[in-house]
């Protein structure tokens, strides 16, 4: 059996220093879980484990660790396995790939460009949140409810709590009671809080991650957050089209610049994941 090997891309990266770091293990079978967990709070960002399928019908199969525990889904983490295994010649040469995950099956579009790699999404459900959520919400983020607009629970693999600031200004400048995060999150039953403002252009946005219990207070670039919030936007009617590439910038306060692509399209219910990596 083939030893496990690591790699460290970065995902999403929108400039020098930018993405979300993503260790990638190839040839994880012969991993434990605790294992797995172990080298994920050594290195301390979210991992992707890659896995021989258990159908023949798919191509592979892929676990998902932060520091503190196994997660369901990792789209920048999904992206960047991807991305290794092209860049040293293991992806299948097929049209589509069939990747086994845990939330399970996701597909792939893999073609030689850059940032040419995309990942289903299941089309977003969204709960409008009450005036007691925002209230509360307001109270961790340390800011006066008045600057918040809509707010809503989006879910393609996971929940993440979306929340609509009054400006760009105003999501940079955010001081969060960091030890209230947790248990907001868990009142809510979401996996993170994703404060988002409109940027400059149509269809651009930007936002922070701050998550559930991962280890870290913050995320440099998150593919299943900028899914929720896209298909949050879409049925919010914020999107002046059915159809089109949502644009979302993350990790500009942590010096990590980063930009995620989603391309929905309403009308069919489809949701795409897309972006840029580079490796140190």
């Amino acid at each position: 059996m083939t030893s496990p090997t690591m790699y460290l891309p970065s995902v999403f990266t929108a400039g020098s220093g930018g993405g979300n770091p993503a260790p990638i293990w190839l040839d994880a079978d012969s991993m434990s879980s605790a294992l797995m967990l172990a080298e994920t709070k050594a290195q301390g960002f979210e991992s992707a484990y890659v896995l021989r399928p258990e159908s023949s019908e798919n191509h592979l199969r892929l676990r998902f660790f932060v520091p503190e525990h196994e997660m369901s889904m990792c789209g920048h983490a999904t992206i960047g396995a991807l991305w290794i295994l092209r860049e040293i010649g293991r992806l299948p040469r097929v049209e589509v790939l069939r990747i086994e995950t845990p939330s399970g099956l996701v597909t792939a579009k893999v073609s030689r460009a850059p940032e040419a790699i995309s990942i289903s999404q299941p089309w977003g459900e969204v709960q409008v949140l009450s005036d007691t959520n925002l209230q509360d919400i307001a109270r961790v983020l340390q800011i006066a409810p008045g600057t918040i607009g809509f707010v809503a629970n989006a879910k393609t693999s996971r929940v993440k709590t979306v929340v609509e600031l009054k400006s760009v200004a105003d999501l940079q400048n955010l001081k969060p009671d960091w030890a209230a995060i947790g248990p907001l999150c868990q009142k809510l039953e979401t996996t993170g809080l994703y404060p988002f403002a409109k940027g400059d252009a149509p269809w651009l946005f930007h936002a922070r991650q701050f998550p559930n219990n991962s280890g870290y207070p913050e995320d440099a670039a998150t593919g299943i957050a900028a899914a929720a919030l896209a298909c949050a936007l879409s049925q919010s009617s914020s999107l002046l089209a059915d159809s089109g590439l949502v644009r979302v910038r993350q990790g500009e306060t942590m010096g990590r610049p980063s930009e995620i692509g989603v391309y929905i399209n309403a009308s069919e219910k489809t949701c795409w994941i897309s972006g840029i990596c580079t490796l140190d």
